[in-house]
């Protein structure tokens, strides 16, 4: 019990509270203000939401009719990042970070954005996802192919 005390929860809290930073440091500003970062910030966090929710609906949508059975979701935002809810999941961070960076001690709060962003693509989120779709879904290895992995893009010509 310790062990997992200190190998999962430990790690999952530490991360939990950089990847949180920009919510933390956010508030410490006396005279708040919105100045160009933050709008900036703001910007990217509504992109963000966007793409959290526009990407989940249509993947909701496509899931329920049972005509796509066994297809890859390639329609909407998923035909230009393979990802639009991960993606959009960085911008809201990004763009919590932006805003933060604006209050004295707020660049610090840039580390989380990075840090999620980084958990995302690498850990436990696109690769994680994309190694099992790999495996479970034919046709997923053509869509890899043509299918940007995180950042929105026209589609590539699959080979």
């Amino acid at each position: 019990a310790i062990v997992s005390l200190y190998s999962v929860f430990a790690v999952q809290g530490l991360l939990m509270w950089i990847v949180s930073l920009p919510v933390q440091l956010g508030q410490v500003r006396e005279t708040p203000s919105f100045d160009v970062i933050g709008v900036v910030g703001f910007l990217a966090w509504c992109i963000g939401m966007f793409f959290e929710a526009v990407g989940d609906a249509q993947l909701a949508k496509f899931k329920r009719d049972p005509a796509n059975k066994g297809l890859v979701m390639n329609r909407g935002l998923w035909r230009y990042t393979r990802h639009p809810n991960y993606f959009g999941d960085s911008c809201v961070w990004a763009g919590l970070g932006l805003i933060a960076a604006e209050s004295r001690l707020g660049v610090f709060g840039l580390v989380g954005p990075v840090v999620m962003t980084i958990l995302l693509v690498k850990v436990s989120g696109a690769a994680l996802l994309d190694r099992a779709m790999l495996k479970r879904k034919p046709g997923y290895e053509t869509y890899v192919a043509s299918t940007s992995g995180f950042i929105p893009r026209p589609p590539r010509n699959a080979k």
